[in-house]
Order: C-alpha cells, then sequence, then structure tokens
C-alpha cells in the first residue's frame, strides 16, 4: 500500500510526469524544483501569468495581496492563496487548492483540490487528491536526532536516504485539528486522524486512526 499507484490518482495533479519512473512518492521529493522550472517553461502564457523568476500562477487563480510566494512554483488553476499565506519555494499548488491564513508549505506538491486552510506547515511532503488538514495540524519533517527517516511499515522499515521528509497523504485523506504527522508518516486512501493526534509510521487504506494502539479500518 505505500507504492504511488496505491496512494495517489494521478490524473489529479499537472505534476503526473514528476512520478513516472519511481515507485514510492517520497521518491520524488528531490526532483520537484527541477520539474517545476522544466513544466512552467511549458505552460501556455494565456493561461498562466509568469511572475518574477520561476514563478507561474494560472490567470484564474486567487492571490491575496500579503501572500508570499517563493520561487520556483506553479499554482494550478482556481488555487486560493489567501491572508499571510507563505510559499517558500519548490511547491507545486493544485487546482483549486486552498492555501489559508499563515499556512507554509515548501518543497510539497498539492493535488487537485486539497485543502490546508488554516495555521498548517507543510514541508517536504505529498498532498492526494483532496485530502484536507485540519487547523493547527503539520508536518514534522526532520527528526529530532536529525539522522535519514525511514518509513516504519507493517512488512518493515524502508530507508528513504532523506534527512528531510515529512508525510505522504494518499487520496481523499482528513487529518485532524492540531495533529502532527512525524517524519516518514504514510497515510493510506481514506484515512481519518482524530484531533490532537501524533502519527508516525503507515496508516492502512480508509483506517481510522483514534491513537496509536486504536486503529479500526472503516467499513
Amino acid at each position: 500500500m505505500l507504492e504511488i499507484s496505491e496512494l495517489l490518482d494521478l490524473s489529479k495533479t499537472i505534476a503526473a510526469p514528476l512520478f513516472e519512473g519511481k515507485t514510492y512518492p517520497w521518491e520524488v521529493l528531490a526532483d520537484i524544483s527541477d520539474f517545476i522550472v522544466k513544466l512552467g517553461n511549458t505552460l501556455p502564457e494565456d493561461e498562466y501569468e509568469k511572475r518574477g523568476e520561476n514563478i507561474w500562477i494560472a490567470r484564474d487563480a486567487k492571490i491575496f495581496p500579503s501572500a508570499y510566494i517563493g520561487a520556483p512554483c506553479i499554482i494550478d488553476h482556481g488555487a486560493e492563496l489567501r491572508h499571510c499565506a507563505l510559499i517558500r519555494g519548490s511547491a507545486i499548488v493544485g487546482k483549486n487548492c486552498v492555501i489559508g491564513n499563515s499556512v507554509e508549505l515548501k518543497n510539497v506538491v498539492l493535488f487537485d483540490n486539497v485543502q490546508t486552510p488554516h495555521y498548517n506547515y507543510v514541508g517536504d511532503s505529498i498532498l492526494g487528491y483532496k485530502s484536507h488538514m485540519g487547523a493547527g495540524s503539520i508536518t514534522s519533517n526532520v527528526k529530532s536526532d536529525k539522522t535519514l527517516v525511514v518509513v516504519k511499515s507493517p512488512e518493515g522499515e524502508i530507508e528513504t536516504g532523506r534527512k528531510k521528509f515529512g508525510a505522504i497523504l494518499g487520496d481523499c485523506v482528513e487529518v485532524g485539528c492540531n495533529s502532527v504527522l512525524n517524519p516518514g508518516t504514510v497515510l493510506g486512501r481514506g484515512v481519518s486522524i482524530y484531533p490532537i493526534s501524533s502519527v508516525r509510521g503507515v496508516v492502512p487504506e480508509n483506517g481510522i486512526y483514534k491513537d496509536k494502539d486504536n486503529i479500526v479500518i472503516r467499513k
């Protein structure tokens, strides 16, 4: 359940070619920046406005005056960046996404219709189609001891080779308010996380995470 095809619908992102030839979604994290520049230079000028160096914004996207957008970045059709949203760079924001008040993004791919509406931090992460992060929920992308991140799956540990890796959210994941997704967390499609949770490891598809010892599968 950790492979790209089992977690993400690649028809729901402008970044589908980024995932070609990869097995696990976190393998794309090192390539996001270069991919943005390559893709951005092919985007039609009548649909996307280039602002500054290597920032492309769909002409129907809504960008609040107080939002900050760092390069490289692509913001797709219908997306909305609200008051004081901060994009530090290396970010792909999908169609109809909502990046809310004081939300910070860095080195991420947000598939279409993702919502990070209130005080979220999302770094070195992939958020699948229609995934939603409740107010104050964040991805923690560096271990406290600064060692390389390992994905702890039911089949054993998988080395990622990355010092910075936050979380992978499959399609239609719901993360409860004020939850922390610890480094290397992978949430399968349709997972729900209870509010004020500290999550690590893998939560299987359609799982309801109440706490680390109480995960039930939605019928």
